[in-house]
């Protein structure tokens, strides 16, 4: 029995697959533009270099005829319907090919792949696979726990008063038998005195039993958390062999001998990260066989050894794991770089001449750019990097190129360990709390107002004897700032070789996140990288260091505005954590006050005792659902001039006429969710 080869490939080639169908039929619909057409690209590429790793040459080839087609519409012209049927036909019998791979007959009439059985009865059950959207949930679910201890945890300082009422009830009760007027009243208090002893006794030791309880829940509870983000980390070796017969293959297709070599597999990513930055080191280790290493017999005449070598070297650097991609060839062609950027009306000839190498590189990145004369399966269409440009932004991946001429070329790949868990710095600006990634922070610092430089180009700062843009993050967050300290703190961040200073209200330490993302139709500012809570159940936006630094240097933060007098305040009603997390970020980043409420009858307590502008309540909560809370508070005078929202995925017309019956003032469907339009819309209800 043999293990399967193509068990990998198979999970990846049959996503592919499915989304260029997908794809495919859009075009034949009459779907059109540039986009459509790159991504389709980028997936044929992406699959033409798989098939070719595991030696499926029927599938690599189809996937190369699609490209052949897909590359005439780059341009943005509709596919008419007899191509996209052509194209669908090609998906279909890459399809048909996948159903049947492994499956060839041996001599003997047996499958060529046989899956292994389990060498005993429990050895089946020594590992399990789980999916990493199980896992991502148990972790949610272990986030919302710790929110709710430490809501109890708050709760400890109500049975410490309890306890103290009951010494002072003791107190009292014992002063009062020694005044008794009679034998009757000074048995009864004499009971009462007991009952009180009792009473007291009996809350005495609560208060450090339930907060050690509640520790020891939370210790054990960070176990799992910890454990379990663990287990979504892979060792990178996984991907030393793909790498590898990428390698092997291109240098078998151009005729050249390449020799492969790898260090540093021990350390270990988030699988989502390692998966991405995968596609990203296949298309690097190709073009530095096709692109930069040599033909033997031009390696004989350089006086260089016949064999090439492309190595991958992987180290830890903080928090992040960087991949580190070397080849002994000839390096980055400048003079055909120049001429392909020309050619493609980039930048003018005499522009391009006075471009650096990293020019060149940014270039090169933006993709769609080849110095190959001729299209082969290797290369010449200037796809390759357009997937490492898409799976390094989306991993907000940093990329570094270097070269010396007949020497050899560098591509270096910087990552996450996990885009889930990180080590953040905690700021605070205009009272919303926000987390930065800790390895992109250079330095906290204190500015006093008259260090800054004003110019028409935005501001600016002096640190460690350069000048660097400067801002105030409420102006990123588009909040209301008026700044009236003479000193304030401000966190020094990078990306790449860019920094800049982002001036903020608070620093409040260091702690570690758990990285939640934000729905695309959240709709929020292009510096908010996705949200995290803190250890108090509170939302805090995770802030993109690389944007802060981009929206910093282009000087185009929104104008400062003058406080208001009075910020309206909101109560948010949902029993989903991250409903309200993102609710609340929403309205904080919009610059209302949010206080929250995870039931309805928590909420009816808290809009007695607070004043409030506005309710945004979500319908189907445990208890007491939102229709009853807007139809309660109608009825109540001193809450009946409340507007209320109501925020739920029920859409149909009876439950729309139902919240209109109740009292609501606006409906709002969460998956018809539209941030400017929720915003709108509190802002005519608030007056």
């Amino acid at each position: 029995m043999s293990k399967d080869p193509y068990k990998y490939f198979r999970v990846e080639a049959n996503e592919i697959v499915e989304q260029l169908s997908r794809g495919v039929l859009d075009l034949e619909q009459g779907a059109s533009g540039k986009e459509p057409v790159g991504r389709l690209l980028r997936l044929a590429h992406t699959l033409k270099g798989a098939a070719h790793v595991v030696k499926q040459a029927g599938i690599a080839e189809q996937a190369h005829k699609l490209e052949d087609i897909l590359v005439s519409y780059q341009g943005g012209d509709a596919v008419p319907k007899d191509q996209a049927k052509v194209m669908l036909s090609m998906v279909d019998s890459m399809v048909t090919q996948l159903a049947t791979l492994g499956t060839e007959a041996r001599s003997d009439g047996q499958p060529l792949v046989e899956r292994p059985a389990p060498a005993s009865q429990d050895e089946a059950f020594d590992s399990i696979r789980v999916e990493l959207g199980d896992m991502d949930r148990l972790l949610e679910g272990v986030a919302e726990s710790s929110v709710r201890l430490a809501g109890l945890k708050n709760k400890l300082a109500s049975v410490e008063n309890a306890t103290d009422l009951s010494a002072l009830l003791l107190s009292h009760l014992s002063s009062r038998v020694a005044d008794a007027g009679s034998e009757r009243a000074a048995l009864s208090l004499a009971k009462a005195r007991v009952i009180a002893e009792d009473l007291q006794a009996a809350l005495r030791p609560l208060p450090s039993t339930l907060r050690s309880s509640a520790e020891q829940v939370e210790r054990e509870l960070a176990q799992v958390r910890d454990r379990a983000s663990q287990l979504r980390l892979v060792p990178v070796s996984a991907v030393f062999a793909p790498l590898r017969r990428t390698v092997r293959n291109t240098a078998q297709a151009l005729g050249k001998q390449v020799d492969f070599i790898t260090a540093g597999g021990e350390h270990r990513l988030d699988a989502h990260v390692l998966a991405a930055v995968r596609d990203a080191l296949l298309q690097v280790a190709r073009n530095a066989v096709a692109h930069g290493i040599e033909a033997p017999s031009e390696r004989a005449a350089l006086g260089k050894p016949a064999l090439g070598k492309v190595s991958l070297q992987v180290i830890r650097r903080g928090s992040r794991v960087v991949f580190i991609c070397d080849d002994d060839g000839r390096g980055f062609d400048v003079l055909a770089l120049r001429k392909a950027v020309v050619a493609r009306g980039l930048v003018t000839n005499a522009a391009a001449e006075a471009l650096s190498s990293e020019d060149f590189f940014r270039l090169l990145l933006r993709g769609g750019i080849s110095t190959s004369g001729t299209v082969t399966e290797v290369a010449g269409r200037g796809i390759g990097l357009d997937v490492v440009r898409e799976a390094t932004s989306n991993l907000k991946a940093e990329v570094a190129m270097r070269t010396v001429s007949g020497a050899g070329s560098s591509v270096e790949i910087s990552v996450p360990v996990s885009m889930l868990s990180l080590n953040a710095v905690i700021v605070e600006s205009g009272g919303l709390s926000a987390s930065l990634p800790l390895d992109t922070v250079r330095q906290t610092i204190w500015i006093d107002d008259a260090d800054v430089i004003r110019s028409p180009d935005g501001d600016s700062i002096l640190f460690d004897g350069k000048t660097i843009p400067f801002f105030l993050l409420a102006r990123a967050l588009a909040q209301p700032t008026q700044r009236v300290q003479a000193r304030f703190p401000a966190v020094v961040v990078r990306s790449g070789p860019e920094c800049a200073a982002i001036g903020v209200d608070r620093l409040r330490g260091t702690s570690t996140i758990l990285l939640r993302p934000i729905p695309a139709f959240a709709g929020v500012d292009p510096v908010v990288a996705g949200a995290a809570l803190d250890a108090e159940g509170n939302p805090q936006l995770v802030l993109d260091p690389a944007a802060l630094v981009l929206a910093a240097s282009s000087g185009k933060a929104s104008p400062t505005q003058a406080a208001p007098s009075r910020v309206p305040v909101v109560l948010v009603i949902d029993d989903s954590l991250t409903t309200r997390m993102l609710e609340q970020s929403i309205l904080e980043t919009a610059g209302y006050e949010v206080h929250l409420a995870t039931s309805a009858e928590e909420a009816l307590e808290k809009a007695q005792v607070e004043d409030y502008d506005l309710f945004v309540v979500d319908v189907e909560m445990p208890g007491m659902d939102g229709f009853e809370f807007v139809s309660r508070t109608r009825a109540m005078p001193a809450l009946s001039d409340v507007p209320c929202i109501l925020v739920t995925s029920r859409n149909s017309p009876e439950d729309k006429k139902r919240g209109q019956e109740a009292g609501a003032r606006a409906y709002v469907v969460k998956g018809e969710f539209d941030q400017a339009h929720l915003l709108q819309t509190i802002r005519q209800l608030i007056r």
